[in-house]
């Protein structure tokens, strides 16, 4: 089917275009880019007035949980998910179970992705066998079975000689690395940042250097090793500070922090809801500052969920038995614009350059440019949309969101993956679309 989207407000960072135009879709691609194309070229079209056009956006850091907590989510339900919230690519963690540490996991996600959802799912493979922070896996094998990137995600290589060998081995195969940048050592018993808030509500506290001498010893070795290092989910000013350092001095590292990072402080947490327990957590009004501002200044190259979905019974229980961990992909975009966006803090234009044009550019994949020729992979928003986050509306297994109720602006009106519409809400009735699961 030939798709034409009307007169939406086109987005592309590649070519700094912010225009009103016209796009034209042929056979899964973008055939033209202008004024007023004719609506007798296409099968179907959607008229955009007063909507944000944009490359589909990409998550670099998302739990789908399958194979072996599928109580939590599936790839199906992830990548629904992923529909619904604008996002066309999402790369899958390797925390499953049993950890996808070889690649006989890698082609079971990988099948498993190709048989149940049209969005592209890519797979970041474990560093060390089950994730344990000793043995280093075959990154070679992982690249050549179709990984992108390789982290331990969930937890950290806490010996720095096996962390240098990781990073020497990731420089040779030329494969990104993704830190999760976690002393657990320090973190010890901690349950939400150390602070006032915390000594009021009794919880053990996790403090900032938790993340920041990982961040520091990580950064020092891909300098050493020169490894592509990508840090995840970035929390407070110390760490966004050392990376801005490593950037001046020209070390190859790009950073991500999470909607929840960028919007919510330690204030948010009572110590009852543990929808608000997050990994790393919740920081102070100053470190949600300095993430704006190292997000604005381009410190910060990327917007990512960090997508953790949990079954309600294990939120439900109290604040410090609780897993860590919020939902994000059908939040993430309302967050943005609301709290980013509509303040000024990003132009549309830095927006769609954090959630898909620089995340491709990490992945390094034909992906996140809107330009005649390019796969028709399209996100549609309207920025103007106002309305209350209801996690019962979530296509997610998980309900684990921070923003329940959250009045926030901006609606993904239709996803499009290789020309093709995969969700749309038009006049308020939503429609996922998606291949059929096989029947066994």
């Amino acid at each position: 089917m030939n798709i034409l989207i009307k007169e939406g407000r086109v987005l592309d960072p590649a070519s700094k275009t912010d225009k009103v135009m016209d796009v034209l879709i042929k056979d899964g691609f973008i055939a033209a880019m202008e004024e007023n194309i004719d609506e007798s070229q296409a099968d179907d079209v959607i008229d955009a007035s007063g909507c944000m056009v944009m490359p589909g956006l990409i998550d670099l850091n998302a739990h789908f949980r399958e194979p072996g907590l599928e109580h939590k989510e599936t790839i199906r339900t992830g990548s629904r998910a992923a529909a619904r919230g604008g996002y066309t690519t999402v790369c899958m963690m390797p925390n499953t179970k049993p950890v996808i540490d070889n690649v006989e996991m890698l082609q079971y996600v990988t099948d498993k992705a190709e048989e149940v959802t049209d969005i592209n799912l890519y797979t970041i493979a474990a560093m060390t066998a089950g994730q344990e922070g000793e043995y280093l896996t075959d990154f070679e094998a992982l690249k050549d079975a179709g990984a992108v990137a390789v982290s331990d995600n969930g937890g950290t290589i806490m010996n720095a000689r096996t962390a240098r060998q990781a990073m020497r081995q990731a420089a040779e195969v030329d494969i990104p690395v993704f830190a999760h940048c976690e002393d657990t050592n320090l973190a010890a018993r901690g349950v939400m940042n150390a602070g006032e808030r915390a000594k009021e509500l009794g919880l053990f506290g996790i403090m900032d250097a938790v993340e920041d001498v990982i961040v520091a010893r990580d950064i020092l070795l891909a300098k050493n090793t020169g490894a592509k290092l990508h840090i995840s989910h970035v929390s407070n000013k110390e760490s966004a500070f050392i990376i801005k350092i490593a950037k001046e001095q020209g070390i190859p590292v790009t950073a991500e922090v999470a909607p929840h990072h960028f919007t919510l402080t330690e204030d948010a947490v009572n110590g009852d809801d543990a929808n608000f327990k997050i990994n790393p957590p919740l920081r102070k009004a100053d470190d949600v500052k300095a993430l704006k501002e190292a997000l604005a200044s381009g410190v910060i190259d990327v917007i990512a969920t960090d997508h953790a979905p949990h079954h309600p019974t294990e939120k439900e229980r109290p604040f410090d038995e609780a897993p860590f961990g919020v939902v994000g992909l059908e939040t993430a975009v309302p967050v943005t614009i609301t709290v980013l966006v509509r303040t000024g803090v990003l132009t549309p234009l830095q927006m769609v350059e954090k959630m898909s044009y620089n995340p491709a550019k990490i992945l390094g994949i034909d992906r996140g440019v809107l330009a005649p020729g390019k796969v028709a992979d399209i996100t549609v928003v309207n920025p103007t949309e106002e309305y209350d986050i209801d996690s019962n509306r979530f296509a997610s297994k998980g309900k684990n969101t921070p923003f329940e109720g959250k009045h926030v602006y901006g609606k993904v009106l239709y996803t499009l993956v290789n020309g093709r519409v995969v969700y749309s809400d038009h006049n308020g009735t939503e429609i996922l679309i998606e291949r059929e699961v096989p029947k066994l």
